[in-house]
C-alpha cells in the first residue's frame, strides 16, 4: 500500500457558511458545495481541494441527530477526521482489516457522479471510513482520488 499523504482533514463546525468565510480569509480557501455527499447523513458539506480541507456542518434541524451532531457536542468546532490518500483504496482498507481496523463506510463515485458533482476532476474517486477513533483517537478514511 503507498500512501500519498493527506489528502484532507475533515473539520465539524456549527455555520458552514461562516467557517467557509473565516477559512477563505485567513488562508484563501475556495470551497466548493458538496452537500450532495453529506444530506443522507444530515449534514451540509464543503470542500477546498486546493487547502485540503472539508467543512461539514449539520444541516438545520439536524442539530442534534446530524453525523457530526455527536462530535460538535462532546468536543466543540475542530478536526474530525483525517483522510489519507493512498494508491489504492481497497489494498489500503484490507491493510487496515488486517491490522484490526475495520471499515464502516465506503464511496465509490462512478465517473458519471464525478463529472455531474465534481465537474469531471477525477478518473478514480473511491474513500473507505474506517473504525479507527478508539484505536488512534480520531476517525481515519483511506482514499484513492486519482486527478484527470
Amino acid at each position: 500500500m503507498e500512501l500519498r499523504g493527506i489528502n484532507r482533514i475533515v473539520v465539524a463546525v456549527n455555520n458552514l457558511e461562516e467557517a467557509k468565510k473565516s477559512y477563505s480569509e485567513a488562508f484563501g480557501a475556495t470551497f466548493r458545495q458538496a452537500n450532495w455527499t453529506g444530506e443522507a447523513f444530515g449534514i451540509e458539506v464543503a470542500i477546498s481541494w486546493d487547502a485540503g480541507i472539508e467543512l461539514c456542518a449539520p444541516i438545520k434541524g439536524c442539530e442534534d441527530t446530524s453525523a457530526v451532531s455527536a462530535f460538535l457536542a462532546n468536543n466543540g468546532e475542530g478536526v474530525m477526521s483525517v483522510i489519507l490518500g493512498v494508491e489504492d483504496a481497497l489494498k489500503a482498507k484490507h491493510k487496515a482489516e488486517s491490522a484490526g481496523v475495520l471499515a464502516f463506510h465506503s464511496v465509490d463515485y462512478t465517473q458519471e457522479e464525478i463529472n455531474s458533482h465534481l465537474d469531471g476532476m477525477f478518473e478514480k474517486y473511491q474513500e473507505f471510513f474506517l473504525n479507527s477513533t478508539s484505536q488512534f483517537g480520531f476517525s481515519i478514511a483511506v482514499a484513492q482520488i486519482d486527478p484527470k
